[in-house]
């Protein structure tokens, strides 16, 4: 078959950020692996959040990046602006990421005549102010009416959307995230170990937990603080490492004071080198409250690293309690520290453990498979518009 004669097919990637977030890392893999013979992309940036520094990382894999300087979602002038866009650069699809731009994104390419698919990251959390509650509501209107299909990270998304957002189940499917198992291949665990601990003056022979994630309330570290002081008792030779940064950082710092464990806490803040750091450690920990699909379990366990997690949102379709981690309860840090303690004992388990998780991540998280189904989405909806 001589692919020479096939149509190019311009992707315009919308979303609102290019900051450290879970979603804005995710497109990097994406855009990097898609078919340069099928697809040409550009992703299309509305706002600017912590300067966007994932637009280094964009443009080193040749791909355009456009700001379009959105500031709030009522600017009138928003949707002109975005559509005038889109018709410039001859968008073949548009795809939508995180709240203004599946919003904007899916209104425009519906008022364009033109496919839309959107990605959720998020399960929407319970409660909240009035005013999140409205965007809610805005954002799932906008899906209903302009966007023609919806992604979801995990199965448990998928269904909460068919509960609660209105949007039709014939529009929504999930697509596992998936991550570059390259990455993690390349690195040489036994010397990452020693570099990571002399990096952070951890000794060599300590237990190193590890959590990389940003610091908000939801994720519930404060919760593997105060399960700390158990571990240590237990195992008294014990750090943890915390990567990330964001708003409960203070609240978090002052915590480990609180607790006494400040001199076994590590904040490391916001770092590029994620697999080093797992590669590094003996457990990941996510204590969070709320997740619809966490990559990092994904990463951790494409690092051969068991895991201890809460049993909440998409966490259960990533780690099979006993086999690749322990699940435990949100907000409880006697499960948190049991979970540890269980897997600092013994070795061998934790070895299984991460051998385990390497045969999950390279089944269902690889991100060739990701790809390979947005490509088959794309291709479908395209089509459907007879383009």
């Amino acid at each position: 078959m001589d692919r020479h004669n096939e149509t190019v097919y311009t992707i315009a990637f919308i979303i609102d950020g290019l900051g450290m977030g879970g979603a804005e890392r995710l497109m990097i893999p994406i855009l990097d692996h898609l078919d340069k013979d099928r697809f040409n992309v550009r992703v299309c940036v509305l706002q600017s959040k912590g300067g966007n520094p994932l637009i280094e990382d964009i443009l080193a894999l040749g791909v355009r990046v456009d700001s379009m300087g959105i500031r709030r979602l009522r600017d009138l002038s928003s949707l002109s602006r975005l559509q005038k866009y889109l018709k410039d650069e001859q968008v073949s699809l548009v795809h939508t990421q995180l709240e203004f731009a599946n919003i904007l994104g899916n209104i425009s390419a519906k008022l364009l005549h033109l496919p839309s698919v959107c990605t959720v990251h998020v399960l929407p959390p319970a409660g909240g102010s009035l005013k999140n509650k409205l965007h809610q509501w805005v954002e799932w209107l906008a899906l209903r009416l302009f966007c023609d299909h919806v992604i979801t990270v995990s199965e448990v998304t998928r269904r909460h959307y068919i509960a609660q957002s209105g949007i039709s189940p014939q529009k929504l499917s999930t697509i596992y995230n998936g991550i570059d198992l390259d990455r993690f291949r390349r690195l040489e665990p036994s010397l990452e170990r020693v570099a990571v601990r002399e990096e952070f003056r951890v000794p060599l022979d300590a237990n190193l937990l590890t959590t990389i994630a940003v610091l908000r309330l939801q994720k519930g570290i404060e919760y593997m603080l105060r399960a700390l002081p158990a571990v240590l008792e237990s195992h008294p030779n014990t750090y943890y490492l915390i990567a990330g940064d964001g708003t409960h950082r203070d609240n978090l710092m002052a915590e480990a004071e609180e607790l006494g464990v400040r001199d076994r806490v590590i904040f490391v803040g916001t770092r590029r080198d994620v697999p080093r750091l797992l590669v590094a450690s003996d457990v990941f920990v996510l204590p969070t409250l709320t997740e619809a699909l966490p990559t990092v379990l994904a990463e951790a366990m494409a690092s051969h690293v068991p895991i201890v997690a809460s049993a909440v949102g998409g966490v259960p379709e990533m780690v099979v309690n006993n086999k690749n981690g322990k699940l435990v309860s949100p907000a409880e840090p006697a499960e948190l520290s049991n979970a540890c303690n269980t897997l600092l004992d013994s070795p061998e388990m934790r070895h299984s453990m991460g051998e385990f998780g390497w045969q999950i991540v390279n089944q269902k998280f690889n991100i060739m498979n990701q790809v390979n189904q947005l490509q088959n989405l794309y291709l479908e909806q395209i089509h459907r518009y007879g383009k």
